[in-house]
């Protein structure tokens, strides 16, 4: 086994400027601010500027985890950027995002696992260090999910916001991340997906109408268990129990699904970082949101034992387990 590991040395997010509450929605869409936050715990979401792109909002928390990290940014030598979003078919936008950084040469490339995108990225990070291939990669969730959102349809439009998060991870001796686990099961796609693409329904896209489906109680359950299952196998699997966690940062897509995770967990709440109600669902860019959020408010401590945990559409899930 690889006496290297993944360690987190910086972090970054970023949200655009526009604002949008529920009580604006409550203008164009027949809902409320007490249903959407009974539903779901969102109080309000940052939606990107016509002409700001999500390698725009990739850009700016990579800039600030290259920051934090107090690394060179000529050091990375792998960029992953998780997102649904992407600003073209091609090329990536980890290209796009690279060539905005002032970089040129190292691996770029995207992800693509809707919600779960960040913990694939993860993983695929932890791979290359743990085989000797990187020394420094920047991995970013990024989304203007905003932009594949029908804004008449009240069970999707109230849930998804943009944003984008980003971390510097490198080799060290130390330990970092234990372990990451993804999976997949594209039998269920139909419960959460875009019905259009650019194979199947281009007309569909140039028409502005590939937007979001969900059929809400199936992916609650799916997201619950899946979610609670894949938790409690990483920690078998890494000889702990949820005792043993200082946090836990699930992908922030409701709030029920977050506190049914942690009753199965037997976890109080208050290891579990929230910021649903300030960001809404972002996809791929909520778990290093998250993550850079409670970095940052200093709830995060040098030496705590953190899980990452996503679940997106596909289906796809996974998990981290960290050393932070």
């Amino acid at each position: 086994m690889s006496d290297l590991y993944g360690r987190i040395i910086g972090t970054g997010s970023y949200l655009p400027e526009r604002i949008v509450t529920n009580a604006e929605l409550e203008k164009t869409v027949d809902t409320t601010d007490e249903w959407i936050v009974a539903r779901s715990g969102i109080k309000q979401r940052a939606i990107a500027a016509e002409g700001e792109f999500t390698s725009d909002l990739a850009y700016q928390a990579a800039a600030e985890a290259i920051k934090s990290s107090g690394i060179n940014k000529s050091d990375i030598d792998l960029i992953i950027v998780a997102t649904t979003t992407p600003d073209l078919v091609f090329p990536s936008t980890a290209t796009i995002v690279q060539t905005k950084l002032g970089l040129g040469g190292c691996a770029a490339f995207d992800v693509q696992a809707v919600c779960a995108g960040f913990v694939y990225g993860l993983d695929i990070v932890d791979k290359y260090i743990r085989s000797n291939s990187c020394k420094n990669a920047l991995i970013i969730g990024a989304e203007t999910f905003s932009r594949i959102i029908d804004w008449t349809d009240r069970t999707t439009c109230v849930l998804f916001g943009d944003g984008a998060g980003a971390m510097i991870v490198r080799a060290d001796n130390v330990p970092g991340i234990f372990s990451s686990s993804i999976y997949a099961d594209g039998a269920f796609k139909e419960l959460l997906w875009v019905p259009s693409g650019v194979s199947t329904a281009l007309s569909e896209l140039e028409m502005g109408r590939a937007f979001t489906k969900m059929k809400g109680n199936e992916v609650f359950r799916w997201a619950v268990n899946t979610m609670s299952n894949i938790a409690a196998k990483t920690l078998r699997d890494n000889d702990m129990d949820a005792s043993q966690l200082d946090w836990v940062v699930p992908h922030q897509a409701n709030i029920r699904i977050i506190r049914a995770i942690a009753k199965k967990l037997s976890l109080p709440m208050e290891k579990m970082v929230v910021t649903v109600a300030e960001h809404g669902n972002t996809s791929a860019a909520s778990i290093p949101l998250a993550f850079d959020y409670a970095q940052r408010d200093g709830r995060l401590k040098s030496g705590d034992i953190i899980l990452l945990e996503g679940f997106g559409g596909g289906f796809t899930w996974g998990s981290v387990l960290l050393k932070y």
